[in-house]
């Protein structure tokens, strides 16, 4: 969430910010402004009043003593005390609006961010390794699964519906493979602390990440309960320390977790149907910061970092892009995405996007900590993924896919396989 000061006080530089992203949010800001101004005349009105009201008690207090008749200032007085409890509601009514339209408001793209409409705009920051290649012509993830018997979406569809994924033997092997790797990896060699964190998450969870109101149709919700399913460990994770302030010396915080994701994705009907690159449930290893102000641009740059050591020692050619202006996601002020190269699909897939919320999500969750000035801050939370399934997996498959339909794997994931360094049928 914005900082109201900072709409109040510089609307012009909002305006132009948000304007790079390529949103429509004037009638929204105009209606800010109009409220706050409008909160700020009922406060200023009910604060002369209530100080009217106590100078008034006073001489009433006078009069009664000296057995003088106060019946006229009592009478003013409760004209007085009507229109304090008027303005207090019509101030309370002010705030939900208020509240309700800020919250409709995404972050300020850092000054950094190159403008544009979209992914075809996103910059190429660097690369790392070379595609893979073949003697053959490579085949897609869903062919080589199917053949293996590692993955059966056929009946996934039967149990769940389309968008969802069966692994079988050796492929749910991997798949439980990969998630320990990427726990290991970044608590072992990063510094961050496991976390196990709830898959129901409750509204006000939801709310303090900037997932909700704004894309609540995206969401699974339970019917019963307001909870929702957990759409990323970003979620819970990053409402561990919700209401809280926290020592100066407890930054940087460093957490991971594994969870599984839920998304409706109500916004992608027809998009990569086939196989398992845009699913309804996957697994990810979630990263998260809450650091100092000051640092949060270092550390967002560590943690892309930390995210590119997964592809390095799995062997897998990527590439880092920044986003966009108008590719930002809501809460981020800056995100770069690593895209991992699928032979298969002859593409980039996404499996990180690491970003720096900055206090947008701290302002929201009420996440500050307490300064060698004595004076509460809020933090900056970062954002990432070290990595994503299912996308991890395309690209392992396709990428160490052999003529004759196995596929190897790389020898870092040897000892989550019990020694297996190759996947085939039989």
């Amino acid at each position: 969430m914005l900082d109201i000061k900072l709409l109040r006080e510089k609307p012009d530089f909002v305006r132009q910010r948000l304007a790079s992203r390529g949103r429509g949010d004037e009638a929204h800001l105009s209606e800010i402004a109009a409220l706050d101004e409008r909160r700020r005349k009922l406060l200023a009105e009910g604060d002369a009043l209530k100080a009217q009201r106590n100078q008034v008690s006073k001489e009433i207090g006078q009069l009664k003593s000296k057995g003088q008749n106060a019946d006229a200032q009592m009478a003013a007085m409760k004209t007085v005390g009507d229109r304090i409890a008027a303005i207090d509601r019509e101030v309370a009514e002010v705030d939900a609006s208020l509240q309700g339209l800020l919250l409709m408001i995404p972050n300020l793209p850092h000054e950094s961010i190159p403008k544009g409409r979209d992914s075809a705009d996103n910059p190429e920051v660097r690369k790392w390794g070379e595609p893979a290649k073949f003697a053959f012509q490579p085949k897609p993830h869903w062919e080589i699964g199917e053949k293996l018997g590692i993955l059966d979406f056929a009946r996934a569809t039967k149990i769940s519906g389309s968008g969802f994924i069966l692994y079988k033997g050796a492929g749910a092997r991997l798949e439980r493979g990969l998630i320990n790797f990427l726990l290991d990896l970044h608590t072992g060699e990063h510094g961050f602390t496991e976390i196990s964190p709830p898959f129901l998450i409750n509204r006000n969870a939801m709310i303090g990440t900037g997932q909700l109101p704004k894309f609540e149709e995206d969401m699974y919700r339970l019917r019963d309960d307001e909870l929702y399913l957990a759409p990323t460990a970003e979620v819970p994770v990053a409402n561990i320390h919700r209401e809280e302030i926290l020592r100066e010396d407890q930054l940087p915080i460093y957490y991971c977790a594994y969870t599984p994701c839920f998304r409706r994705e109500a916004g992608a009907a027809g998009k990569d149907t086939r196989g398992m690159i845009r699913v309804h449930q996957f697994d990810k290893v979630e990263l998260i910061k809450f650091v100092k102000p000051e640092a949060s641009y270092d550390e967002l740059e560590k943690m892309v970092a930390n995210a590119e050591r997964v592809l390095q020692l799995l062997g897998l050619h990527y590439r880092v892009v920044l986003l966009c202006t108008g590719d930002m996601g809501f809460a981020s002020a800056k995100t770069y995405d690593i895209e991992v190269w699928a032979p298969g699909q002859n593409a980039y897939l996404e499996v990180s996007s690491c970003s720096n919320c900055e206090d947008f999500q701290a302002r929201r969750a009420s996440i500050r900590f307490k300064g060698a000035d004595g004076k509460n801050r809020f933090v900056h939370i970062l954002n990432g993924s070290g990595t994503a399934l299912a996308r991890l997996y395309v690209a392992l498959l396709e990428t160490y896919q052999q003529a004759d339909g196995s596929v190897k794997l790389p020898e870092v994931l040897a000892p989550y396989m019990g020694g297996l360094r190759e996947i085939r049928t039989g």
